[in-house]
């Protein structure tokens, strides 16, 4: 399995999305954080612990309340973590994926299943343009994130096409499995 992972608006997911069209499995660690948490009852009971009923306001998952709350409270951040990554690893290690995309590889111990890691990288004004559209402080959340090492760092500054930045990743990977 080899993890992709970069920051905020980095471009991980554009180029995730062209190795799955490319016919690779990749397993997007956000999407199935959510549908872990929708179906495992013992994970939405852990949350509710932590976060309190709102979390699940309305009986479905309140990511804007739960984001808010844990970026503004890293205790509560590395809590919820500590939920939800051990379901989404146990939930990895079932369906064998050829890649895992996720922010947080590093931070959530899901790097330790990887025989690689790829880095996408990109100028933080790149990263924020491409983010703007979304409903929270980019900022913030970029200052949250750690800056991970990989085997392989890709600059994603718009200056190359996705699919040749694709490309070098299914290279590097063939160099290295």
């Amino acid at each position: 399995m080899i993890g992709i992972t970069g920051g905020i608006g980095s471009g991980k997911s554009t180029i995730a999305h062209e190795l799955a069209q490319r016919g690779y499995t990749v397993y997007d660690c956000d999407r199935e954080a959510k549908r872990i948490i929708k179906e495992n009852p013992e994970v939405r009971k852990a949350i509710i612990d932590l976060l309190g009923e709102e979390a699940f306001a309305g009986g479905t998952y309140n990511t804007t309340y739960v984001a808010q709350r844990v970026f503004e409270n890293s205790s509560l951040r590395e809590a919820l973590n500590a939920i939800v990554h051990p379901a989404v690893g146990k939930d990895i290690l079932q369906r064998q994926p050829d890649f895992i995309e996720s922010a947080i590889l590093f931070e959530s111990g899901l790097n330790r299943l990887c025989d690689k890691v790829i880095v996408i990288d990109a100028p933080e004004e790149i990263r924020i343009a491409r983010t703007l559209n979304r409903n929270y402080d980019v900022r913030a959340r970029i200052r949250a994130q750690v800056v991970p090492t990989g085997d392989l760092t890709i600059l994603n500054d718009g200056q190359h096409p996705i699919s040749d930045l694709a490309d070098m990743i299914v290279l590097s990977c063939r160099l290295a499995v």
